[in-house]
């Protein structure tokens, strides 16, 4: 007897493109303008997961075909994608990952891990082929994620501050360092970051040993600002194929970012998750109601995942605003959830899962030419204004820099108007954009020749050429 998982996904898509569309919930694929989108999920899953299987035993040939469908005539307003394959503790998570990476929005999910298939099959040497076959290496990455060339990862995580990152990417801009790409968390006053950086002078991975020691010993000073020493820890490598978003939830669990502190708003708005018994079926019933975001799905399987959860059947529901989730669960034992202790601490993990990327505070896009130092003057501007990093989203490409934002003031407060209108004339208004929902006027004061000339000096040189004082000294 073979376990199958069936998964229904019904997709609409959110571009994270020029126009950066806030929300297409509910609106079919377009098969002209999305054929290599949808072509290139469906070759990932096939190859990467759902590959057919074929074995000839005792009693003639037999194939198990796992594969995924994709169709558009289902509904008018979403596409659907059916998903058959081989239970295996963590394949739900793969195949979501999948669809992230591609930027898919999940509106409707359908998980259920009872479909089975009763085969007559008695040769060990079968067997054995089936198991290797279905077998799939833990390393393998999907092909759809793009190649960001050579490069030196840096992973950094200890307690959160205001003008953490710009006392980072300063330290890094003084030693040379360029940053290609990095994602940066803050959630209950920890922080984690995973940075790719490269050499300036050659534009590839950082190899001297005794540069990389120094990065690294400079890069602790400033995560130790705070007098914090236990908590600081910075891991350099080359280049691995590890998926950030893992790495980033990975990083703020060990940093034990689901305890609450005593600080936080009990009040606050945050995601509701009940996590109860099914005594009939012998599942655990997790349930979860927050507000809707992209990769929503994602982190809450990881978080499932990770804590070494199987998803036996699940369904999921989004609407304009607020999402639903629901899942029967059992522990990779073959166990339910059966003391108060592992109940509460599923529930402050899947909060905290949830919350970490939470867009927290006011989007500030920033789209201009890239150059060596850019990290460095953009979060020294935002610091100097008094404004703190909630969540940063660094990339760069063909020459481009895209960088997002997510700030309040140092109190957690929302950001005031005022203050972004300034950092705009600073920087200039085609270059800093003001994302989702902003009480900042349609009409903004005219740029001063002050200002003008100041945003020049922005875009072509870096601020350390006037002598500023190095944060991290």
């Amino acid at each position: 007897m073979l376990a199958v998982t069936v998964v229904v996904l019904v997709l609409g898509i959110m571009i994270f493109g020029a126009n950066h569309v806030e929300g297409a919930f509910g609106i079919q694929l377009n098969p002209c303008t999305l054929a290599q989108c949808i072509a290139e999920c469906k070759k990932a899953l096939q190859e990467k997961y759902l590959s057919a299987t074929c074995a000839t035993g005792s009693q003639g040939k037999f194939c198990i075909c796992l594969g995924v469908v994709i169709d558009n005539d289902a509904s008018e307003h979403a596409t659907v994608i059916k998903v058959d394959t081989v239970n295996r503790h963590g394949t739900l998570l793969e195949v979501v990952q999948v669809l992230t990476d591609l930027n898919l929005v999940i509106t409707k999910a359908y998980i259920s891990r009872d479909g089975v298939w009763f085969m007559d099959v008695e040769d060990e040497r079968v067997l054995n082929y089936i198991q290797k076959a279905l077998e799939i290496d833990a390393s393998m990455v999907n092909s759809v994620r793009s190649s960001i060339g050579e490069y030196t990862s840096i992973e950094l995580s200890g307690t959160d501050r205001p003008g953490l990152l710009s006392d980072v990417s300063a330290v890094l801009t003084d030693l040379g360092c360029n940053v290609v790409n990095a994602e940066i968390w803050t959630h209950n006053a920890r922080a984690a970051a995973v940075m790719h950086i490269t050499e300036q002078s050659t534009g590839s991975a950082i190899e001297d040993p005794k540069r990389l020691s120094l990065i690294k010993e400079l890069l602790s000073n400033v995560l130790r600002a705070n007098g914090n020493f236990r908590s600081a820890i910075i891991c350099i490598s080359s280049p691995e194929e590890t998926h950030t978003g893992r790495r980033l939830h990975q990083m703020m669990f060990a940093a034990r970012d689901f305890e609450k502190l005593e600080s936080v708003n009990e009040n606050s708005t945050g995601p509701y998750v009940n996590v109860s018994d099914c005594a009939d079926r012998d599942y655990t019933v997790v349930t979860v109601r927050c507000i809707d975001r992209p990769k929503l799905l994602f982190d809450t399987v990881f978080a499932l995942t990770d804590m070494q959860y199987e998803v036996f059947h699940g369904t999921v529901i989004t609407g304009r605003k607020e999402a639903y989730q629901e899942y029967y669960i059992r522990h990779v034992d073959g166990l339910p959830i059966s003391s108060e202790a592992e109940r509460q601490r599923v529930t402050e993990c899947l909060e905290a899962a949830i919350e970490r990327r939470s867009s927290e505070g006011l989007e500030l896009e920033m789209c201009t030419d890239d150059r060596f130092g850019l990290l460095s003057d953009i979060t020294r501007i935002l610091r100097e204004n008094g404004l703190s990093i909630r969540r940063a989203e660094i990339s760069t490409k063909d020459g481009k820099a895209k960088d997002s934002f997510f700030v309040t003031d140092v109190s957690g407060d929302p950001v005031d108007p005022k203050i972004v209108l300034l950092i705009q004339q600073q920087i200039g208004k085609t270059v800093l954009h003001v994302r989702g929902k902003s009480n900042v006027p349609p009409e903004s004061p005219k740029e001063t020749p002050r200002s003008f000339l100041f945003g020049t000096l922005f875009r072509c040189r870096s601020f350390q050429n006037f002598g500023l004082i190095k944060s991290y000294s």
